[in-house]
C-alpha cells in the first residue's frame, strides 16, 4: 500500500513509501539533502517495517530533535497504525 507521510521539523517536506507484506519499498524524500536521503531509502528498501523503525527512530539532526530518517519511522508507525 502506498502513503504519503509530511514531516515536521526537517528540511524534507514529504515522504513517499510503499509497505508491502510488512516489507518498506520506493522510499523517496521530497526536498532536504538529496544524495543522503537517497541513500536512506535505498539502506531501507525490503527492510521490514519493525527493523527500519528500530534503526530510524531517535536519530537527531543537528540541534533538532528529530530527523529525516527519525520521521520516516514515524512516518511508517502511521501506517502501520493506520493499516490496522
Amino acid at each position: 500500500m502506498h502513503h504519503v507521510y509530511f514531516p515536521k521539523g526537517v528540511c524534507s517536506t514529504r515522504i513517499d513509501f510503499d509497505i508491502e507484506n510488512n516489507t518498506i519499498h520506493n522510499v523517496k524524500y521530497t526536498n532536504g539533502c538529496n544524495g543522503n536521503l537517497q541513500a536512506v531509502g535505498r539502506l531501507v528498501e525490503d527492510m521490514t517495517t519493525d527493523e527500519a523503525v528500530k534503526r530510524l527512530k531517535g536519530i537527531c539532526c543537528g540541534p533538532n530533535t528529530t530527523s529525516c530518517g527519525d520521521q520516516l519511522a514515524r512516518a511508517i508507525e502511521q501506517a502501520k497504525s493506520e493499516e490496522n
